[in-house]
C-alpha cells in the first residue's frame, strides 16, 4: 500500500506509521508540528521515521487546501489514514477556533481529496467523546450519539457525518475509528498517564477530577495500532441488510462503517493512580477536584464489531501498559 498518514509526528500517528513501515508498506506522514504540545517530542518521532527508506515526511496544515491538493496529486495514494487533529476536551472550551479549523476544514480538505483521487479506503480517527451523554455501558457504535457535550466531540461527530455523505455520494470507502483512551510510550503530554508520572516524580500534586470517580476504558497504543492496521486492510462495504426505517449508526447502505477501539475493559481513575504509583515506587500527592466541563464521568467500549469483523480484540492489562510508559518515560528524560 501507498499510504497517507495525517498527524505523523502524534502519538497515534508516529506508532501507526512505524508499524506500516515494518509491513514494508510506503508512508507519507503528514503533520504541521503544533505547538499544542512540545514540538521537540514531535521532532523526535519524526526523526526516527526519516530514518526508514520508505518514509517522506511533510510538513503542511490540512487547512491549507493548495498544499493538500500538491500532496495528493503528488502522493498518488492508495489509503489515507486522518489522524491529524485538534485534540484535547479541556482546550476546547477556552481555544474552539482551533477545532474548527482543523477538525472541520482540514478534515474536509483530505476528504475532498480522497474523493477526487478515488483513493481506494478512507480511515479515519473518531473518538469515545462522541457518546457525550449517553450513559448505556458499553458503548456501542449501534448507538445514538447526538448529544455531544464539548466541541470536541462535536467535531468528532461531525465527521463521522460528513464520512458517510462522501461515501454515499461518491461511492468512498470509509471508515471512522472511535479511540478509547489511548496511552502508552511516546505519548502525549497534556494526558493523564505522562502528566501524573511527571508530577509524581517532582513531588508535585496531580489533579483528580470527579473527586477520583471516574471510569475510562484505558487502551494501550500496540492495540489501537493493530486494530487500525486490520481496519485499513478491511475495506468498508455496504452493509446489505441495512435498514432506512429503523436506520443503524454503525453501517450503511453505503460503504461506511464505525469501531470502537477499546480494551473492553472500563477502569477507575483510583486504580489507574495506583497502578502508576506502584510501577514508580511512589505515592501522588492528590488534589481532588470536581467533574470538568466537557468531561463524562466513565467511558467503556463494546468492540463486537471489531472482533466480528477484523477478528481482534484489545487486551493489554494496565500493569503491563503503564510500566512500558513508565520504562519509556524514565529513558527519554532519563527521570
Amino acid at each position: 500500500m501507498n499510504i497517507l498518514v495525517t498527524g505523523a509526528a502524534g502519538f497515534i500517528g508516529f506508532h501507526l506509521c512505524r508499524r506500516f513501515l515494518s509491513m514494508g508498506h510506503t508512508v507519507t506522514g503528514l503533520d504541521n508540528m503544533s505547538p499544542y504540545y512540545s514540538v521537540a517530542l514531535k521532532q523526535d518521532r519524526i526523526d526516527i521515521l526519516a530514518a526508514e527508506k520508505q518514509f517522506r515526511f511533510a510538513k503542511a496544515d490540512m487547512a491549507d487546501r493548495q498544499a493538500m491538493d500538491r500532496l495528493f496529486d503528488e502522493g498518488k495514494f492508495s489509503h489515507v489514514v486522518n489522524l491529524a487533529a485538534q485534540a484535547g476536551v479541556r482546550h476546547s472550551l477556552t481555544h474552539p477556533d482551533a477545532y474548527i479549523q482543523t477538525n472541520l476544514l482540514g478534515y474536509f480538505n483530505i476528504l475532498e481529496n480522497c474523493r477526487q483521487h478515488k483513493v481506494d479506503h478512507f480511515v479515519f480517527a473518531s473518538s469515545s467523546s462522541v457518546y457525550g451523554l449517553n450513559t448505556t455501558m458499553p458503548f456501542s457504535v449501534h448507538d445514538n450519539v447526538d448529544h455531544p457535550i464539548s466541541l470536541y466531540a462535536a467535531s468528532k461527530k461531525s465527521n463521522e457525518l460528513m464520512a458517510h455523505s462522501y461515501s454515499y455520494l461518491y461511492g468512498l470507502p470509509c471508515t471512522g475509528l472511535r479511540f478509547f483512551t489511548v496511552y502508552g510510550p511516546w505519548g502525549r503530554p497534556d494526558m493523564a498517564l505522562f502528566l501524573f508520572t511527571k508530577a509524581i516524580l517532582e513531588d508535585k500534586p496531580i489533579q483528580v477530577f470527579n473527586h477520583g470517580r471516574m471510569e475510562r476504558d484505558f487502551t494501550y497504543i500496540d492495540d489501537i495500532v493493530e486494530g487500525v492496521v486490520r481496519v485499513t486492510q478491511n475495506t468498508a462495504t455496504p452493509n446489505p441488510d441495512w435498514n432506512p426505517a429503523s436506520p443503524d449508526p454503525g453501517s450503511s447502505v453505503a460503504p461506511y462503517r464505525l469501531y470502537n477501539i477499546g480494551n473492553n475493559n472500563s477502569v477507575s481513575l483510583m486504580r489507574f493512580i495506583e497502578t502508576i504509583e506502584d510501577a514508580l515506587g511512589k505515592k501522588a500527592i492528590k488534589e481532588m477536584l470536581p467533574l470538568q466541563p466537557g468531561d463524562v464521568p466513565a467511558t467503556y467500549a463494546n468492540v463486537d464489531d471489531l472482533i466480528r469483523d477484523v477478528g481482534f480484540k484489545p487486551s493489554t492489562p494496565i500493569e503491563t501498559g503503564i510500566a512500558r510508559f513508565i520504562e519509556w518515560y524514565r529513558q527519554y528524560f532519563r527521570a
